[in-house]
C-alpha cells in the first residue's frame, strides 16, 4: 500500500449537509448552508455549528445568540448549495428558493417548513478557533415533519432522504450497514 503525506487539513468526511436559519429583529430571515454541525452533548441536547466570522449570518446569529438548524433531504441539495454560495446580504434566500419560514416554538428565527427536521437552538458559548468560530448551542426543542412518523410512533428519519457533504460534493445517505450493538449481538 502506498499512501501520500499532505499537510495539516481537516478531511473528516462525510458530514451533516444543513442549512441553518437566523433572523435579526426587523429583517427577513436568513439561510446558511453549514457543514461543520454536529452533536456534542445528549443531556442537555447541545450541537454546534462553525461559521466564518465574514458570513452574513455570523452577525445576525451572535447578535440574536439562536438559531434553527434544518437537516437536508435529496429535494433540498439545489437549495443547500444555493444558500451555500450566495448571501443574503445580497438575496432573500427564502424566496429565492422558494422556501416557507416555518415559525419555531421557542427561538424568534425560523425553521425552514420543507425541511423534515427543524432544530431550535440558543448560544451558549462562541469558541473563536480561527478561520471559523464555533458556536455551541443548546437544543430548545425539535419540530418533526409528521409525513415520516410510522403507525407506532417512531419518526423514521432514515427514510427522509438525508444529504451529506463529502469534500466538495453532496450524497444521499444509501444503505444501511447495521445497526447500533449489531457488532456484539447474540446470533440466533
Amino acid at each position: 500500500m502506498s499512501k501520500q503525506h499532505w499537510k495539516a487539513g481537516n478531511m473528516v468526511y462525510p458530514v451533516p449537509a444543513v442549512m441553518v436559519s437566523c433572523q435579526a429583529q426587523g429583517q427577513k430571515p436568513n439561510i446558511i448552508t453549514v457543514a461543520w454541525c454536529g452533536t456534542i452533548c445528549t443531556s442537555p441536547a447541545m450541537l454546534y455549528i462553525s461559521v466564518r466570522p465574514d458570513r452574513y449570518s455570523y452577525d445576525i446569529i451572535k447578535s440574536t445568540g439562536e438559531f434553527v438548524v434544518n437537516l437536508v433531504t435529496k429535494d433540498l441539495t439545489y437549495a443547500t448549495d444555493y444558500c451555500g454560495v450566495k448571501s443574503g446580504r445580497d438575496v432573500d434566500k427564502f424566496a429565492e428558493m422558494n422556501l416557507t419560514p416555518l415559525k419555531s416554538q421557542f427561538v424568534a428565527a425560523p425553521g425552514i417548513d420543507e425541511s423534515p427536521v427543524n432544530i431550535e437552538c440558543k448560544v451558549k458559548d462562541v469558541l473563536e478557533l480561527g478561520s471559523h468560530h464555533m458556536f455551541i448551542a443548546e437544543v430548545m426543542g425539535v419540530t418533526v415533519d409528521e409525513k415520516y412518523m410510522s403507525e407506532t410512533g417512531k419518526f423514521e428519519l432514515n427514510s427522509t432522504g438525508l444529504v451529506a457533504y463529502s469534500h466538495g460534493e453532496y450524497f444521499q445517505l444509501g444503505e444501511k450497514r447495521g445497526s447500533f450493538g449489531y457488532s456484539v449481538r447474540k446470533k440466533k
